[in-house]
């Protein structure tokens, strides 16, 4: 228990801080990125270039609680069937600015709920895709299934369009806990889902769980990471719940009086981690878990490890398009976010513009902090020599930087040698030494549990 003093002391227990998926965060960006932005940015992509691709469902046929996604209910296709025109305008309009010879080394269909679509309308999106930009060799074709929400007809069309990757929300297996989070998943159903894509040839299975939910205990947690690992799953994402009920009005409907206490929250991360451990899996920065041969462990290994809106990713590109209601871009140059709203995001592609409505360009140190984060998100290490080489700055600005970084942790960081290292026992603080490089206000944001 010493090490929980430890911990405690230095705040763990009680920070809220970002969890780092871009630099800056999400709620640093501004309105001064305009679709104008957003064109000339597409445009300046090299010829020939492989990217990324987002594309954004934001539908679901029952809204979960414990969600805090911009999503928004229908019992109905015909919102679902609307939007997918919308969709393929965008395609379009996409087409129109995107440089000769790209190719996609990854496309991800995520959401809400990408299986709302129909059979026939998964078929023509993807076939729109491929006609502006095919998949470069060794790409990757992803899709997040809601197994409450898929049949053999949509499984056979995402198969049949190439979708190489599938990834499964499995949150917990418990009854009550369900119940509680409004999401409604039995074991039975969420492997024949699984075996089902295995049938089809599909190679790669991801699956998300979460910790500290609501009625959540180290037993319950066990059991459900025990069954999850009966599918088999290649690559795995441990998320903490955030309970921001002051954010997501749908999460009022959890019990505040039911949540583990943040010691607990880590306790439940750690009875999880160790038996992702002991079936073989490797952890891969702060929250992922893979095989041996997964992409992630393999690009962890090689120090190509990378963190996007995603969570980990061995995609280097660098470029990752957003389409859809309130998909973020990144570019080299910057970051740039669609209207939120579906009506919004709609009218402006109607008007054959990009819904671009803010972003952020960056300037300064941004690039050079946002690589440090980086580094220490995926690795929980960064080298001097590699930032001298890769930044326009000065060894004594590094280590000034590490050093001012470095203070109040304790033995919890080391630097030598022109290394800063997060060690084992430090770990559960990587966020929080993050943010220690994070140049922007913090305080005005509203983020998720450290722990």
């Amino acid at each position: 228990m010493k090490i929980d003093v430890q911990l405690t002391r230095l705040g763990l227990f009680d920070a809220r801080v970002p969890r780092y998926t871009s630099y800056p965060t999400a709620p640093h960006f501004a309105g001064g990125v305009t679709g104008q932005d957003f064109t000339s940015w597409i445009e300046a992509i090299p010829e020939g270039s492989a990217i990324s691709l987002y594309l954004h469902v934001p539908f679901c046929r029952r809204l979960c609680w414990f969600c805090a996604c911009r999503t928004q209910g229908t019992t109905s296709d015909d919102p679902v069937i609307a939007y997918a025109r919308t969709l393929h305008a965008e395609i379009a309009l996409l087409a129109r600015h995107l440089p000769r010879g790209t190719t996609l080394s990854r496309l991800h269909w995520g959401g809400g709920t990408p299986t709302m679509l129909p059979a026939d309308e998964i078929r023509r999106l993807s076939e729109a895709i491929f006609a502006v930009a095919p998949m470069a060799p060794g790409g990757e074709f992803s899709v997040e299934i809601d197994p409450n929400e898929v049949d053999d007809a949509r499984l056979d069309a995402l198969a049949e369009s190439g979708m190489n990757r599938a990834s499964i929300g499995v949150q917990d297996f418990d009854p009550e806990i369900q119940a509680t989070i409004g999401r409604e998943q039995s074991y039975e159903l969420t492997l024949r889902v699984a075996e089902a894509i295995r049938a089809r040839g599909i190679g790669s299975l991801n699956a998300d769980i979460l910790y500290g939910l609501p009625h959540q205990t180290p037993q319950r947690i066990a059991d459900s990471v025990q069954k999850l690992l009966t599918l088999s799953p290649d690559r795995v994402a441990l998320y903490g719940y955030a309970h921001v009920p002051w954010m997501s009005r749908r999460q009022q409907m959890i019990p505040s009086d039911a949540m583990p206490t943040p010691e607990e929250r880590l306790r439940l991360y750690e009875t999880a981690q160790q038996l992702f451990a002991w079936d073989g899996y490797r952890e891969i920065g702060i929250d992922h878990f893979a095989r041996p041969e997964d992409g992630l462990a393999v690009a962890q290994r090689l120090g190509r490890l990378k963190r996007n809106f995603q969570g980990y990713t061995d995609d280097t590109a660098p470029a990752l398009i957003g389409l859809g209601a309130s998909s973020i871009s990144r570019f080299p140059q910057g970051y740039a976010q669609n209207a939120s709203a579906t009506a919004a995001h709609t009218q402006a592609i109607r008007d054959g513009r990009f819904s671009t409505h803010r972003g952020h360009r960056f300037a300064g140190e941004d690039l050079l902090r946002g690589r440090i984060i980086e580094a220490l998100m995926c690795d929980f290490r960064v080298d001097r020599a590699e930032l001298l080489r890769d930044f326009d700055t000065t060894p004594e600005r590094v280590d000034t930087l590490f050093s001012s970084a470095a203070a109040g942790f304790e033995d919890m960081v080391r630097i030598e040698n022109g290394v800063f290292t997060i060690p084992t026992k430090g770990r559960p603080l990587t966020r929080m030494i993050a943010r220690a490089f994070d140049a922007y206000d913090q305080t005005k944001a509203q983020h998720s549990a450290a722990v």
